[in-house]
């Protein structure tokens, strides 16, 4: 709950001129005046419509509304400043005249006080004119605002535009983005920008690629159908599309080796009986990233690679084995441009594939015929693994061919410009896809949630409301690529999203189920995301718990994350996954139709609440006097992250103290913030616009130089809800079981241990610099 502390001196300050007072006699005229300017209380008079100021983040509303009260966590949250008015008016007291007066002293008072009315009413007029919004307009003040505007989002608008995207015919990226655009525009967003870069992607060619077995001299296309029979016109355009992006290219024969899901375990014991050098590796897809997979068979020798998904990861209602599928092994970005934005007279790399590996997507019944198992393999309720034989020897011909080609890709870039911090910017995202039907209709829902929710703070904003902070709407282009759209602007406004990017707010994929609510966010913003959840929770059985996890999340959140360390946060509806397995799935594009959306959520009520979750979260950055992140959170999650490697034959001594300082220096470094939030002295806009930069940057410091392929950069995101300790360790012992070397675990523990002390002496400086402000104040 906000404080609210407003002095008695502190308040705006006016005066009527009665008209009783104006028939008065010129005695009791000045009698009256003097008794006015004499009486302690009149300077708490206020006049209606007064015009009043605030010190810092004036326009904050009064966060009375239950959905969004501060969270009564024994963790602590940083309290709401309320700033006080601080326009004070100060009377000259007149000296007592006589009452001896005569009667041109009294028409001259008279008159005096009357020019003085009326001047004071055109002043006030044109003062009013010329101030756009004051920051303690009514409308900003009031305490339900964020439900005024969430109440606004309804599942049947949602559900409209959704279908008005799909009456979209499949056009090239730049007229999706172009009808995005006149969308948006249309609900009154006012500044709205469509930002087109040209890119380097890789593309079917003009027929499928192949997999043949040499024994039988049977030939299959990704999905399982025989070449050649005759396949339907309706698959022909999916068959094309069954294909890794940037993959080598060519054709090769080998023998097919089953490596399971090519975890190091699983190598190793390969390696003890194989050679594996230019083989074919048979991959399960899912358990651990796949770029980080590939790496390490490239590293080991392979010369290719058949992808699937085993049936049994996947949930009971999913039906997807006879359906082959896209990825991409772009880790992101333009490949021809990497780590620099692809904007006219930049050096281009014409790099034709990003891996050695020839790399094919296959469906799980082409898996099974390959294996030769029979199509059942449900046994008593128990879906049984694939698995090939050992004594079974494969001898296949892969063919990959696919077509690289400079492309236009656009984004959708829209603002509403805050008005107390117009510099600090909240960017919610989401993507438009042109990838026929690759990654099923999830880019309308998520189109549609955006759309929707910028129609309800529209109208909103036409009566007169502002957010305090800048909020970017963003809808991306190239994702199914590798993220390239986002990357391609980030990359372009590195400078200035690196010093006002506050939060990345993603809305990739929201609804890819329909039985558990899923969010994600960042250590610092995961309490408020877990307080979240509690709104339009109506029925006992659709309240979630605080089930918030760091964990790595796909989709464009991704440059935010790893390259300018901003806090993101994601809420989505999924199937309760089958397997532990199934982390990592979601990197596959499955061709799904448009009615498998709307199959999932038949009213839309499961993207209304996506929605007004999302909306929620944004208004509440958006707004906050003081960023609602919490630094004591990222302490404890470091130590969480650490504790694992109790016992273990590492020397995690070091980095434990360095953790426990840390969190001693974000314990106090959250109190020393909460206990003078109700001084006054303490709320000036410097102070507050202090404070908030350094809660701005706290997960900077927890960016890496280097991460393995398929990592993240920045290690407070673990791999998944099973894995509890960083990445890069996790992935350096691996490394240190494969090569029998500790030279990966030693570079690996000191990155962590410099990025734990980095933040605690960034916790420590922030400190310092308030205490110093404070001891020049006094």
């Amino acid at each position: 709950m906000a404080y609210h502390k407003v002095n008695a001196d502190q308040r705006a300050q006016g005066q009527y001129l009665d008209s009783d007072d104006l028939q008065a006699t010129a005695l009791e005229l000045e009698w009256d005046m003097e008794k006015e300017l004499e009486e302690p209380g009149f300077d708490h008079f206020r006049v209606d419509g007064a015009v009043q100021h605030h010190l810092g983040n004036s326009q904050s509303p009064d966060l009375d509304l239950e959905p969004i009260q501060p969270s009564a966590s024994p963790k602590g949250r940083f309290q709401r400043l309320q700033e006080d008015p601080d326009y004070i008016s100060h009377y000259t007291r007149q000296a007592p005249k006589s009452h001896r007066c005569g009667f041109f002293q009294i028409l001259k008072v008279f008159c005096a006080a009357l020019i003085l009315f009326i001047f004071g009413i055109v002043i006030g007029y044109y003062a009013g004119k010329r101030c756009p919004s004051s920051p303690s307009s009514p409308e900003s003040n009031n305490p339900h605002i964020y439900h005024e505007i969430l109440k606004e989002i309804k599942a049947e608008n949602i559900q409209q535009i959704y279908r008005d995207l799909l009456q979209f015919p499949r056009e090239d990226d730049v007229d999706i983005a172009m009808k995005i655009l006149v969308q948006w525009t249309s609900h009154g967003l006012e500044d709205v920008q469509l930002v087109n870069y040209s890119v380097l992607l890789d593309l079917p060619g003009s027929s499928s690629n192949t997999i043949t077995l040499k024994n039988s001299g049977d030939c299959f296309y990704p999905d399982g159908q025989q070449c050649n029979r005759g396949t339907k016109a309706l698959h022909s355009q999916d068959l094309l599309y069954s294909y890794a992006a940037y993959s080598a290219k060519g054709t090769l024969e080998a023998e097919l080796i089953d490596i399971q899901y090519g975890t190091v375990e699983d190598l190793i014991r390969i390696q003890a009986t194989t050679n594996v050098t230019k083989k074919i590796a048979l991959l399960k897809l899912g358990q651990s990233p796949l770029l980080y997979k590939l790496s390490l068979l490239e590293d080991a020798g392979f010369g290719g690679v058949l992808l699937y998904v085993d049936p049994c990861d996947l949930p009971k209602t999913t039906d997807l084995a006879d359906k082959a599928f896209m990825v991409s092994l772009n880790s992101g970005g333009d490949p021809s441009t990497p780590g620099y934005a692809s904007i006219d007279g930049s050096y281009r790399q014409h790099r034709l594939n990003l891996t050695t590996l020839l790399v094919q997507p296959i469906s799980a019944v082409l898996a099974k015929k390959l294996i030769s198992l029979p199509e059942n393999r449900v046994r008593k309720d128990r879906c049984v693994p694939l698995q090939l034989p050992s004594t079974d020897k494969k001898v296949i011909s892969l063919n990959v061919q696919s077509v690289t080609t400079y492309k236009t890709i656009s984004n959708v870039i829209g603002y509403l410009k805050g008005t107390v911090f117009p510099d600090r910017y909240i960017i919610i995202g989401s993507h438009h896809s042109s990838l026929n039907t690759y990654g099923g209709q999830e880019w309308a829902s998520s189109t549609a949630i955006i759309t929707a929710f910028i129609q309800a703070l529209m109208l909103k904003v036409k009566r007169g409301w502002r957010p305090d902070r800048t909020i970017v709407f963003c809808s991306w282009g190239g994702t199914a690529f590798g993220n390239i759209g986002s990357y391609e602007w980030a990359e372009d406004l590195m400078r200035v999203l690196q010093r006002n990017v506050v939060a990345y707010v993603s809305l990739h994929n929201p609804v890819r189920g329909n039985s558990t609510l899923h969010p994600v966010a960042s250590p610092s913003l995961q309490q408020l995301t877990a307080e979240s959840q509690n709104f339009n929770c109506v029925e006992k059985t659709n309240c979630p718990g605080s089930n918030v996890s760091s964990v790595q999340m796909q989709g464009d959140s991704d440059y935010f994350i790893n390259h300018l360390g901003v806090p993101a946060s994601q809420f989505s509806y999924e199937d309760i996954n089958a397997s532990e397995n199934s982390s990592f799935l979601s990197e596959a594009l499955f061709p799904v139709h448009s009615t498998k959306t709307e199959e999932l959520d038949r009213s839309f009520k499961l993207h209304e609440t996506i929605a007004k979750l999302t909306g929620q979260v944004t208004l509440q950055i958006a707004n906050e006097p003081v960023l609602p992140f919490n630094a004591l959170d990222i302490a404890l999650e470091v130590q969480n992250s650490l504790k694992v490697f109790l016992g273990e034959e590492i020397d995690a001594s070091q980095l434990l103290a360095v953790a426990s300082r840390l969190r001693d220096t974000a314990e106090l470094f959250q109190s020393d913030e909460m206990r003078p939030a109700n001084d006054p002295k303490e709320r000036a806009p410097i102070r507050v616009r202090m404070l908030n930069d350094v809660l701005q940057s706290l997960e900077k410091s927890f960016l890496v130089q280097q991460a393995p392929p398929g990592l993240y950069r920045n290690i407070l995101y673990r791999l998944d809800e099973r894995t509890s300790q960083f990445s890069v360790l996790l992935e350096a012992l691996e490394h240190c079981k494969l090569h029998q070397s500790n030279e990966t675990i030693q570079a690996a523990l000191s990155e962590v241990l410099n990025s734990i002390s980095s933040a605690q002496v960034y916790f420590k400086a922030g400190l310092d610099v308030f205490e110093t402000t404070l001891a020049g104040k006094k």
